[in-house]
């Protein structure tokens, strides 16, 4: 397997990917860094979750000219979600070398992005109907980019964004690198890459098949309004040494984490807006028990390795099956057993099924718990350290105290007061997070291994793109709504003593 030392790449392009936590290139970054490096235009045929952002990313930001003050390179998504995930990715590849980025995406202020703009980043991230906006406005200029990525092109024409691609790809010079990466292949993304691409190298990358033994695979319907009362008292009953909860964007991460905090839990949150020590100072708390609960998104995830963790929280469903294998892929490790729950609302269950197709293992489907067995929980695991505490012996000098005490009352009554004092019951304390859309699914197909064979699409096709049906995801719909929690959740929590 190839490092990124293997590439030739700019030492400090190779300096900020290895704080990242990557040692070896994945199957499509080895296919394509070399590829992308040599100016060729490329096609690939792979999911996210397999580091195709990687891939196209870290020769991006190798290309870049940081003396040229002007956009060099575009990069289209279709979402909001994976536009900000993009950003991140190539914020972090770039910090050292002084690639500026900037990610503009409908829904947010207009004036901040054209200050943005202004400040003439190098790299564009952008979703297609907010670039066309500043397009028409004339508060971005294209006439230089070097290079251009159409990330997800299958989702973008799902969307209904393929006559905005094609509207732009017109603006941007012909003399360019371009690069095309779709988990399928339909007709018009076919007739997309014979039209604006010269000669593109397809890569194909064959999606993981991963079963995981140790690892507990369960799921819970949800409204999402319920979802962070059902989070807390989950983990009210499962008491978990370690665990990881994932959310899909930025602000989902800063509003769980400091609900969590809200309500007693020992949290924090990590995401690429962190700067680097932040980052591990976050990850060194959790590694060593100050923390029990890590907040993140897949990008800020990506790269650790941190052993224990017993339990993993899909608080939001990834964007991609593939992503899903790397989440909970971070428990059941060494041997050991581990429980993944992900939680889904009603219009993400073939989401589900995507997952379990991929993954080839049912999710077992588990009944949201009421208040009364989150308070049974922190019982038994008050109980837990009551027998924990007389195995160890370390309760004999406090004898003579508990005889004094049965002179009052009796046993049962002593004992029933002691676990009383020792459970945290849960903690009514209503919280509010901001409301996520639910995803779509996107029509999946098998694609074999390929390494840099020449792309031959088929003749001309009829146009068989699809208007939006969902608004919440499309990035043209503006800001989303917000959604309150309900009551009922728990409160300061006695963790399990860690043990050296």
């Amino acid at each position: 397997m190839a490092t990124f030392y293997d590439f030739n790449l700019d030492p400090n392009v190779v300096k900020a990917v290895t704080e990242m936590g990557f040692e070896e290139a994945t199957p499509i970054q080895t296919e394509t860094i070399p590829t992308a490096l040599e100016g060729k235009d490329i096609i690939g045929q792979a999911q996210t979750g397999t580091g195709k952002t990687g891939a196209f990313g870290v020769p991006l930001v190798n290309r870049i000219n940081v003396e040229e003050a002007h956009v060099q390179a575009l990069i289209l998504a279709p979402t909001r979600e994976l536009a900000n995930q993009v950003a991140e990715s190539l914020v972090t590849f770039g910090k050292h070398k002084g690639v500026r980025t900037v990610v503009v995406y409908g829904g947010q202020d207009m004036r901040k992005q054209i200050t943005d703009l202004k400040r003439k980043p190098h790299v564009v991230v952008a979703t297609p109907g907010r670039l066309m906006d500043h397009m028409r406005r004339k508060t971005i200029r294209l006439n230089e980019v070097k290079m251009v990525v159409l990330d997800e092109a299958d989702e973008m024409l799902n969307m209904g964004f393929i006559e905005d691609i094609e509207t732009i790809l017109k603006e941007v010079p012909t003399a360019r690198q371009t690069l095309l990466f779709s988990a399928t292949m339909p007709k018009r993304i076919e007739k997309l890459a014979q039209q604006f691409m010269s000669s593109p190298q397809l890569i194909a990358v064959k999606s993981s098949e991963v079963t995981m033994e140790n690892i507990e695979q369960q799921y819970v319907e949800v409204h999402e309004k319920e979802k962070f009362d059902v989070l807390s008292r989950f983990m009210d009953i499962h008491s978990p040494e370690l665990a990881i909860v994932f959310g899909r964007t930025k602000r989902r991460v800063d509003e769980l984490s400091e609900a969590l905090i809200k309500r007693g839990y020992r949290a924090e949150g990590i995401h690429g807006d962190l700067n680097q020590a932040k980052r591990d100072s976050v990850l060194r708390k959790f590694k060593t028990g100050l923390i029990d609960v890590l907040v993140a998104t897949d990008v800020a995830a990506r790269g650790l390795d941190i052993s224990g963790v017993t339990h993993v929280y899909n608080f939001d469903l990834p964007q991609d099956p593939e992503s899903y294998v790397h989440r909970i892929g971070r428990t059941g490790r060494a041997g050991k057993s581990g429980l993944a729950l992900t939680f889904a609302t009603p219009r993400e269950m073939d989401h589900v099924k995507a997952i379990e197709q991929l993954s080839k293992k049912k999710m077992a489907k588990v009944q949201k718990p009421s208040h009364e067995q989150a308070i049974r929980g922190q019982q038994e695991l008050a109980i837990e350290q009551l027998r924990s505490l007389i195995t160890s012996g370390e309760a004999a000098s406090y004898h003579k105290a508990a005889k004094d005490l049965l002179q009052e009352t009796d046993a049962t009554t002593a004992l029933a007061a002691a676990l009383k004092l020792l459970t945290k019951e849960p903690d009514t304390t209503p919280v509010r997070l901001t409301g996520e859309a639910p995803l779509r699914v996107k029509k999946r197909q098998g694609s074999g291994g390929g390494t840099g064979k020449p792309y031959r699409g088929g003749g001309r096709q009829r146009d068989d793109r699809r208007r939006p049906s969902f608004r919440g995801k499309d990035e043209r719909s503006g800001a989303r709504r917000s959604s309150g929690q309900g009551q009922g959740g728990r409160g300061g929590q006695q963790r399990k003593s860690k043990q050296a």
